[in-house]
């Protein structure tokens, strides 16, 4: 597992993307002091995180989920948060023990939290319906902002594309709504030809995401190595690192997003592990 990624050193896009979405500010590939305590002028902020791979061989995965609790109790305790997203690979195909990081961690977390399948949970629908209480495609709204989830992958850790037709109709109900965004694991597009082995090509997916002007961005998780954006056209797609497994950046981390009572959208990566080594090399 920790050699099937390549490093890929083309596509990712830092600070100097701003200009081409003005409503999001993208932060990412260093650690970020938190902003100051918000006094009442966010309508939202919620963190995002995924990647934990319960029980992969020859990690402390225990540790690793422990580590995500702690962290974002004191953020939330620190700026408070609406609610947590844990963006897939729950579990390290192990879809047996979904039960128990739910159990045992997530419903620890001191907010509200929602939760999709990654190509390693071996989930489907029922499977995750049994767990969570919702299934592996669903939709949240909270007043004008709206979110949309789908599942990426089978049952034997296949990737596939979304749901495209529940995401035609999901963007079609939220049209009206002022912001809108898409959660998926793997992403649907390939940036260089090194993503055939670890993304997928969605070009419908893609063309959805670019076809209402309301979906802000589109989040992910999977790769373990990007904690910034890549773009489809001036879509924005972003990542958030890993929290779990052994592999990726060498820091562990979560993003967090904050939308503004003006729908102003920040969001930055948070290196929560606080590891100093970034962008380390051997020559």
């Amino acid at each position: 597992m920790s050699n099937r990624r390549r490093f890929i050193k083309s596509g990712l896009t830092g600070l100097a993307g701003i200009s081409l979405l003005p409503a999001v500010n993208a932060f990412a590939g260093e650690r970020h002091v938190a902003p100051e305590k918000n006094t009442g002028d966010l309508k939202m902020r919620f963190a995002i995180a995924s990647d934990g791979h319960y029980a992969q061989p020859d990690t402390d995965s225990d540790t690793f989920y422990k580590n995500l609790i702690d962290w974002l109790t004191k953020e939330h305790q620190q700026n408070h948060l609406n609610f947590v997203i844990i963006n897939g690979d729950l579990v390290h195909n192990r879809p047996d023990l979904l039960s128990k990081v739910k159990e045992t961690y997530l419903d620890k977390l001191p907010v509200p939290y929602h939760t999709i399948p990654g190509n390693h949970d071996f989930a489907d629908a029922k499977i995750w319906k049994n767990v969570f209480g919702y299934e592996d495609k669903y939709t949240l709204e909270f007043g004008d902002i709206g979110f949309v989830f789908a599942n990426t992958a089978d049952t034997k850790g296949g990737y596939v594309c979304p749901d495209n037709t529940f995401l035609r109709a999901s963007f079609e109900k939220f049209k009206s709504k002022s912001i809108v965004f898409a959660i998926l694991h793997i992403p649907p597009h390939q940036w260089v030809p090194e993503d055939k082995d670890i993304f997928l090509n969605c070009p419908e997916t893609v063309e959805l995401l670019h076809a209402y002007p309301n979906i802000k961005a589109a989040f992910h998780g999977h790769d373990h190595t990007l904690d910034g954006v890549k773009y489809t056209n001036k879509f924005p797609h972003f990542f958030d690192s890993h929290f779990g497994g052994n592999w990726g950046t060498d820091y562990k981390g979560y993003r967090v997003v904050e939308i503004s009572s003006t729908n102003e959208i920040t969001t930055y990566q948070v290196n929560a592990s606080q590891n100093p080594k970034l962008n380390s090399n051997k020559i």
